[in-house]
């Protein structure tokens, strides 16, 4: 009788880390789509910032906001995308990080999960 208690609540912890597991693999899964999403935001921005390099100091330079098109000054754009380059780089490594993070609990958590399969057999 209490082995059979025993493999019940060998069964409970197994399935109780295997939905921490999988709790750690939507997390990870969702970082990736967020970090995709800035890494495409950061190659665009570069990309205006070539662009802006490209022109002359006396172009007109205008930003989108809303439907409207205003006027904006050369050096202020050229200021405005280096701040978000600079801000898109940090999220990427602190997104970096914390993929890390997640991966490493999730190399423990599948060997927390194979252990007791190991002392089954």
């Amino acid at each position: 009788m209490s082995s059979a208690s025993a493999l019940r609540e060998l069964q409970r912890d197994l399935e109780n880390k295997a939905n921490d597991l999988s709790k750690l693999q939507k997390d990870i899964a969702k970082n990736h789509q967020v970090r995709k999403k800035y890494t495409i935001q950061l190659g665009e921005n570069e990309l205006v910032l070539k662009e802006l390099d490209l022109l002359n100091e006396d172009a007109n330079v205008f930003k989108l906001i809303g439907p409207v098109l205003v006027k904006q000054d050369m050096a202020e754009a050229n200021a405005n995308v280096r701040k978000r380059i600079e801000y898109i780089s940090a999220e990427l490594k602190r997104l970096d990080a914390t993929v890390r993070d997640l991966e490493d609990k999730q190399n423990s958590k599948k060997e927390a999960v194979s252990i007791p399969f190991n002392t089954l057999l």
